[in-house]
This record gives structure tokens, sequence and C-alpha cells, in this order.
């Protein structure tokens, strides 16, 4: 058996010596007669012959070289062009390898080897140009060899792919687009290459180097009538988007060159576009041209591709004839489908441009938006189904969200306003409907008519942000408060049934146009006094463990507290019903939870309420879980912030920095930069961001004696609260000292006038340190004079312990022992006798201790 091993490996061995490749290369190195070159044709059909079910891997860095010289006697010798092809066709059959370990050992030479078909592209012969193209397509579509090599085995089926990555073929690739660029034949197989080459994000990266995009968008509007060219060329851009860097691709795009070239492809499209892959073709264009719209800097509005998107999407709406999209028609297919809901999102992308404000406004989008703010009256043939309608007239609304702010003269020129709230009182009406939900925008809509709610709601409240006064005179002045209470209290009903996303999203939209509405209005806070306080009231009982569902709950508190602060502060009568409703309580109780993000906004609107006399009372009277006060409650909050702000105290809450008493670790660590006056400095800016200032201006209200239910250490902090204001002062005024230093040196009277400043308030926080320790040994004294009773008391009921234990011993031993008995007895006697006076008494009646005949002990 070793005998026979060791034959077939010598006959491998001479086998593949039988075609010597150093040789060849030798001799396709030489040149002269017409006998050489049949020579070396012959030869190199041999190795056609030889290798014809693949390339070992350890032989195909010869064999590269043997395609270059090839390659360099095709441009003389035309008859080399076949066997040429004939190895370049073998390069798309899988390699050999003889061990696994020959894919790593040989990775460099193969990448190499293949990069080099992208060179040959230089070849000036379209035969070989579409081969290289062939053999590259091969890659990904791999047949296995009829027959191996023997002892070889095929190389696994993504190493090629895998290979050209490394080397780089897809960048030499895109370079050869410039060689084919009139030979229409020969780009579509260098297209149809780099369609399977662009599936891999490397080579994508190695295709936007070789400025690939731009290259491709120029040849769309080529001549080709099989309509591969635009199709391939799409795809690719398409595979770019996807698998590179977007930005690096649409910066390609971005030319005036590129953007008339893919506009001028698109509106062919439209117009003579009747196939469905054209149609669908036509949709993939236009979403790459909603990319490229995204970017400012690309010139969609100066090509006039923006114009013509823009009247695609409103020219059967606004029905004006239009010479651009003339012989255009939707057919209500689901391409042209696609299609529309594309153009309202190019619309929406351009309402971010305020360069396109004019150009939306020119082209009638405002009244093509609100053409779809109504109920759709003709469901169905010939017309979009219901379940189309209902999704484009929710795009349009949401799209209407966005045109609104930018046209706000349009939105009311249109009676916008009106619109929207007639659709408002559709949707609460009881009109049957029952929406589909299937779309994105439909989410939480079905059977309802919540998504067209939350849609047009957004489109008031991004109106309503602009703080206009004519839109909000606009609403206010058709009863859009007292609808919008309406709504709410509806929203709030849904939600007790069943609680979501879309409706918790209705209910803090309606109370930010409340707020924004009713702000700095007495007379519209009024009008929302008489429904919306119970509303309100409702929000603030909400159970807290609901704010940490994640469905939004936290986001409609906070937009309450938010209306809160805008409706009814600054309103007497809308106050007065607030507090009877026991508002304070609540906003005191959702106070005690603590919360981060809710804790300033309250003590915001607690100082602004603090102004009502009826407050402070509410706030004296409230009571927390475990008894506890508002003044314990503010302390503790104190407290907390001191402790996040890295305020320094000792373990009893005293003072350690007297000069500096209440700075931040964030202040300590600023250095002295010297502001104008009407810059505010960091002590300055603490007062608004931290709660501290609310904190010590409730106390003003409050007043800082006869407070209840404050411990020792409670007092020692309120003795710090009730200074804030002096420390304060002298925190600004000690910036104020550090700055001067840092830019001049103060006279010799304005130095000592700041010395006598800052040694005050020294003194202050030293007066502040003395106090607290006076009350920390006040308590110290307070409890061991408590700890003495205490043990005093312990001494006593000991004491009696004893005195029972000895009663009861007597008793035992008069009970049980005679003698004991009479000697207890005599004792009795003679105590008795003592305790008599010492007078006599004449002619007083005698009166004896005993008790005749007694025979108990006791």
């Amino acid at each position: 058996e070793k005998k026979k091993k060791l034959k077939i490996l010598l006959f491998q061995d001479t086998l593949l010596r039988s075609v010597d490749l150093n040789h060849v290369i030798t001799l396709l190195k030489s040149s002269g007669s017409k006998e050489l070159e049949k020579e070396q044709l012959k030869t190199l059909k041999k190795i056609v012959k030889h290798f014809e079910n693949g390339f070992p891997l350890k032989n195909v860095a010869q064999i590269t070289e043997i395609l270059n010289l090839c390659a360099e006697k095709v441009i003389e010798q035309e008859a080399f062009t076949e066997p040429l092809c004939e190895l370049i066709k073998l390069f798309g059959l899988p390699f050999q390898k003889k061990k696994s370990t020959d894919e790593i050992n040989y990775s460099v030479e193969v990448s190499q080897s293949i990069a080099q078909l992208g060179y040959l592209m230089r070849v000036p012969s379209s035969q070989v140009k579409i081969q290289i193209c062939k053999s590259i397509v091969s890659f990904y579509n791999v047949e296995p060899p009829g027959k191996l090599l023997p002892g070889y085995q095929p190389t696994s089926a993504n190493y090629k792919i895998r290979m050209a990555e490394e080397g780089g073929l897809a960048e030499s690739l895109v370079l050869s687009l410039a060689l084919v660029e009139n030979q229409l034949t020969e780009k579509l197989w260098v297209l149809k290459a780099l369609q399977h080459l662009s599936t891999s994000g490397k080579n994508c990266g190695q295709m936007v180097k070789a400025q690939a995009a731009s290259r491709l968008c120029l040849y769309l509007n080529g001549a080709d009538p099989s309509g591969q060219l635009v199709f391939r060329s799409s795809d690719i851009l398409w595979n770019l988007l996807e698998n590179a860097s977007k930005e690096e691709v649409v910066s390609q795009l971005g030319n005036l060159e590129c953007v008339h070239a893919l506009e001028e492809v698109f509106l062919g499209l439209v117009t003579h576009g009747f196939r469905h892959c054209d149609h669908q073709l036509r949709n993939d264009l236009l979403v790459i041209a909603s990319l490229l719209a995204e970017n400012p800097a690309v010139p969609m509005i100066e090509s006039g591709f923006a114009k013509l998107l823009i009247e695609l999407a409103t020219f059967t709406e606004v029905k004006l004839p239009n010479p651009l999209v003339k012989g255009f028609k939707f057919t209500y297919s689901y391409e042209d489908f696609e299609m529309k809901k594309l153009l309202f999102n190019v619309i929406g992308i351009l309402s971010k441009d305020t360069s396109a404000a004019q150009l939306l406004s020119e082209n009638h989008v405002m009244p093509a938006l609100l053409y779809y703010v109504k109920r759709n009256q003709n469901p169905g043939f010939p017309d979009w189904s219901a379940t189309q309608y209902e999704e484009l007239q929710l795009h349009a609304i949401a799209v209407l969200a966005s045109v609104a702010p930018v046209l706000v003269d349009k939105y009311l020129s249109c009676q916008a306003n009106t619109h929207l709230l007639v659709f408002l009182e559709w949707c609460i009406g009881q009109d049957p409907f029952f929406g589909r939900g299937n779309s994105f925008h439909g989410t939480g809509g079905r059977g309802n008519k919540l998504a067209q709610m939350r849609y047009s709601l957004r489109v008031l409240r991004s109106v309503v942000a602009l703080y206009d006064d004519a839109v909000s005179i606009n609403l206010c002045d058709q009863g859009a408060i007292s609808q919008l209470l309406d709504i709410l209290q509806y929203a709030a009903d849904k939600s007790k049934e069943k609680e979501g996303t879309v409706l918790l999203e209705i209910q803090a939209d309606i109370l930010f146009i409340l707020s924004v509405l009713c702000e700095n209005d007495v007379h519209r806070k009024e009008l929302f006094s008489c429904e919306g306080i119970d509303i309100l009231v409702s929000f603030f009982n909400m159970d807290p463990r609901k704010l940490y569902s994640g469905l939004g709950h936290n986001c409609l508190l906070l937009s309450a507290l938010d209306c809160l602060w805008s409706c009814v502060i600054g309103c007497c009568i809308a106050e007065d019903c607030f507090i009877e409703k026991q508002g304070i309580f609540l906003l005191l109780d959702l106070l005690a939870l603590k919360e981060k993000n809710l804790c300033n906004i309250i003590l915001g609107i607690l100082v602004e309420f603090s102004d009502n006399p009826k407050t402070t009372l509410h706030m004296g009277i409230w009571r927390g879980k475990r008894d506890q006060t508002a003044a314990n409650l503010l302390i503790q909050l104190w407290r907390q912030e001191e402790l996040d702000l890295g305020v320094r105290r000792d373990q009893d809450g005293r003072i350690v920095d007297t000069k500096r008493p209440i700075v931040t670790s964030f202040q300590k660590q600023q250095k002295v930069i010297p502001v104008p006056a009407s810059c505010p400095s960091f002590a300055i800016m603490e007062v608004s961001e931290s709660i501290r200032a609310k904190v010590y201006s409730l106390f003003c209200k409050l007043g800082f004696e006869n407070l209840p239910g404050l411990s020792p250490k409670d007092f020692v902090t309120l003795a710090i609260i009730q200074r804030y204001m002096d420390f304060k002062i002298g925190e600004v005024w000690s910036e104020i000292c550090a700055e001067l230093k840092e830019e001049f040196k103060p006279v010799t009277l304005d130095e000592r006038t700041l010395k006598l400043i800052s040694e005050m308030s020294e003194n202050t926080g030293k007066t502040v340190v003395a106090l607290q320790s006076e009350l920390l040994e006040g308590q110290l004294h307070r409890e061991i004079q408590e700890e003495k009773k205490a043990d005093k008391k312990i001494r006593d009921i000991q004491s009696q312990r004893e005195l029972i234990k000895e009663s009861w011993q007597n008793f035992l031993t008069r009970t049980s022992n005679y003698e004991a008995l009479k000697k207890a007895r005599m004792l009795q006697e003679k105590l008795i006798e003592a305790s008599r006076s010492k007078a006599n008494i004449h002619n007083g009646p005698e009166h004896s201790t005993d008790i005749p005949k007694l025979n108990t002990t006791v």
C-alpha cells in the first residue's frame, strides 16, 4: 500500500511538472518570428487545457504574470486575445488548494492577482473587458468544478469575494468606467460586476473612494434602449447608500450636474414609464432624491428638481394646469401610492430648509395638505381605497405639522385653524369610523380616530409653539380653549379604560397648547378655570408608580405642571379654585416623591402660589407620610441638594467653610474669569439652576420660627437657610474681589472696604456656626437630662421591685414561722406605741389597736 501511494504522488508531481510555468513566462517574454508566436499560442492553449478545472493557489501568481504578458501582446498581436480571454475565464472557477492552510498562506498573492483583473480593463479589447466582468460575476455564482487535480480540493465559496475585497478590485473597476464610457455593452457588463461587488460594505467603501456615486449618476441619463443602464446604476447607488458612508455618497451626488441627471431620468420615468418595473425604478430614484434633499448644500432648489417634486405632490389636490407634469396621472396602483407618500416625505424634508419656504408657498402646498384634513367622503374605486386614504391623510397631516410653522401667513389665510378644529370635533364625535391603523402614522388608531386626533393636535402644537399672537387670537376667537378642554376630558376618560402612549401624547399636547394660549392673559385663564382645574387636579392624583411605566406619564405630569403655571397662576379666581380643590396638598404630595426632574418646577409653582395667603395656610396644615410637615420636607430637599452639589458640611450638618458657606464643588473648580456686568457669574447662575433659592423663598413665607415637626438636625440646617441671602451676597462680593484682583489692584480705601465686606460675610458664617453649635449643645444637654431621668426611673423601679420582694419574703416567714410572727407582732405594737402622742389627754377615751379574736397573720 505504501508503494502504491508513493507511485500516485510521483505521478501527480510529474503531471504538474508537465507544464513549466516559469518556462512559459520566459517564452512569452521573447519576441521575434512567426514560429515563436505560434509556439507561444500553442503553449497558452496547453496551459488552458491543463488548468481547465481551475488554478492551484500556488500557481496563481505565475498565471497572473502570464496574463500581464499576454495583455501586452494583445495590443500588437490580436491573436493573443482568445487565449487571454480563456485564461481570464478560468479565474471564474474556484481555485484549488492542497492544504487547508493554503487559503491563508497564499492570500496576499491571490488578492493581488484578483486586483490585477481590474487593471487588465486597460486592454483595448471589448472581448477581454467583457470576459473580466463575467469572471468577476462568477465569483458570486459559484459552480462546483467538473474535475479536480489529483490531491486538490476547491477553496471555500466566498474565498474569492474576500480576496477581491482585500485587493481593492472594486476601486479599480470603478476607475475603468472611464475606459468604457462610449461602449454600452462593455459599460453594462462593468455595472453588472459592480452590482455584485457593491453588496459588500468594504467594497462600497473602496468604490466611494473612487467617486463611484458621481460617476454612476452621470450615466443615468445615457442612451440605452434596454433600460439596464438606469436600473443597474440606481441599484449600485442604493447599495452604496446602505453599505458605505451615506454622507459621503450624498456629498458626491450633491453637485448640480448629478442633480440635473437624476431629475431628467426621474421625469422621463414619470411621464413615459408605463411598465411595473419603470414605476419601481421611479420610486427608487425618488428615495435617492429625498436623501439628497436632506442635505441643504445639495442644489435641489437651484436645479428646479424641488419644484418638480412639489408640483407632483400637489397637482391632484389643487387641480391647477401644470406643463411639467402634463400627461402624468395617478393610476392608484401600489407603486403610485408609494410615490405619493414619498412626495409627501420630500415636502416634509424641504420644510426644514428655510430657503424652500417661498417655493412651498408658491406651489400651493398648504391647501394641498389641508385637503386631507377632513373625513373621507368617497372611499373606493376609482379613488384611493379607505385604507390608502387613511394612510395618506395621516401622512399629509404629519407633514403639515412641519410645513405650518414655516408658512404661518399661508396657514392663517387658508383658515387652517378652522379646518383643524372642525376635524377635531369630528374626531370626538359619534360618527361611525373604524381606523385601520396599518401604517406607521396609524399607530394606536385601529378601530378609532385617535391617530387623526394625535396628528391634528401636533399641527396645532407646532404653530402655537411659535408664540405668534395672530395664531393664538385666531384660535381663541373660535372657542379653542373650551373645545380643547372637551377633547382633554375625552382623552382622559379614554385613558381610564385603556392607557397607551397615543392617548398620553394627546393629553400632553393639549396641555401644552393651553399653556401657550393662556399665558399672560387673565381672561383666558378665567375661561380655563371653569372646566380645566378639575382635569388638572386629576393629573396630580396620578399613581406615582406610573411615572416609571415608560409610557409617557412623566411627560404628561410635566405638561400638567407647566399648564398649572401658565393657566392658573396669576389669576386670583383660578388660584383660589385650585387651592380649594386641595391643589397645594397634591403638589406637596408630588414633592414628597423627591423626583429630581419634578422638584424644581413644583417648588417654583409653590413660590408663585405663596403670594396667595391661603397657600401658606395649606402648607402648614399638610402632613405627609409618618406625619411629615412641609417644613421638614423642604429641609430634607435642601440637604439632598447640597449633597448633590458637593457643599461642605460636617457630620452634624454644620458649616465647614465660614468664608464660603454655600459654595458648590463646581464653583470651587472654576477659575476667575472677568465677565461684563450684563453677563451673570457662576454665583448668580447657581440661583436659577439650584432649588435652594426656591426653598429659601418658601421659608420666607412660612417663617423660620414655631415650625412643627422639626428635629434638632433640621434646626441646624434651618439656621443656614435663614441666612441664605446673606451668604449669597457674600459669595457675589467674593467673586467681585477676585475679578478686581485679577485685572488691577484696588486703591487703599476700596481695598479696606472690600476687606470689611469679606470679614462681615465671614462673621455671618461664624455666627451661624455658633448658633448651630449652641443648638447641638442644647440638644446634647437635653439628651443627657433625659438619659438621667431614664436612669433614675430604672433605679426606682428596681428599688420598688426589691421592696416588694422583701415584703413578700417577710409575709412568707410570718405565715410559716410562729416565732417570727410574734416578733413581727411585738415590732408592730412598738411602732404603734411610738406613733402615739406623748401628751396626756385628760378624761380622753382609750382606743385599742387590737381587733379581738383575730387569727389572721396578714
